[in-house]
């Protein structure tokens, strides 16, 4: 079953953080940094899957960090269950392995943001501030050298995320886009996420990029949607 766009609360001038890692002298230092910041609350912290499941149900933070590494239910599976769940929090995912399908496995389960640990620490501030505000923050997508002529990403994106696409490139806003649709821009955001995900690229500047580049591809693929 497909998860559904998350409602999200209203946002507040301060933005309550949980944050979750197995590593005590992680925590402690992510603790430190944010503690710096005036904005910025860290309300709980995690060092095992439940324990950060509990911690979001009773704080209610605007926004997680999350380590894919965590015990007893890692990263990506506490992920799932929060979209599952519908718990209204930005997920940010902050960890050492930056490779493909890892990175293409949190988008695809709806992380709002993934920020390397081997980044400057001032990185995962900004990405706590990004997604806070609702955008997604993911770093580029390595390429593989062993993929061989792959079906082309324009085809594997639904007619959906054809007009979403299309409006993107066109400099339409989540907002426009979403009275343009008639959906609401949770919904927006949701096909933006697969979007991203599907076409290897992380914003939507870089969305619209590879839309005018690879515009011939899209045809194509367009007129294959019509067929069937």
């Amino acid at each position: 079953m497909t998860p559904q766009p998350t409602e999200y609360p209203l946002t507040s001038s301060i933005i309550r953080v949980v944050l979750a890692d197995d590593h005590p002298l992680v925590l402690q230092g992510l603790c430190t940094l944010l503690d710096d910041e005036p904005d910025i609350e860290v309300v709980a912290i995690a060092t095992n899957g439940p324990q950060l499941l509990d911690a979001l149900r009773r704080y209610a933070p605007d926004v997680v960090v999350i380590d894919l590494q965590l015990p007893q239910m890692d990263g990506l599976t506490c992920l799932r269950r929060i979209r599952e769940e519908g718990i209204p929090v930005r997920v940010l995912i902050l960890s050492a392995f930056g490779d493909r399908d890892t990175i293409r496995t949190a988008m695809e389960h709806q992380a709002d943001g993934f920020v390397l640990k081997t980044e400057p620490p001032q990185q995962a501030i900004t990405a706590i501030r990004q997604v806070y505000s609702g955008h997604l923050v993911f770093p580029r997508v390595p390429q593989s050298r062993a993929a061989a002529q792959p079906t082309h990403p324009a085809r594997s994106l639904s007619p959906r995320e054809w007009q979403v696409l299309e409006l993107v490139a066109r400099g339409f806003s989540n907002k426009q886009i979403a009275h343009t649709l008639q959906v609401s821009e949770r919904t927006v955001k949701f096909h933006l996420q697969n979007i991203y995900a599907k076409l290897g690229v992380m914003n939507r500047t870089e969305a619209a990029r590879f839309f005018y580049r690879h515009r011939p591809a899209f045809l194509v693929a367009d007129d294959d949607h019509t067929d069937t």
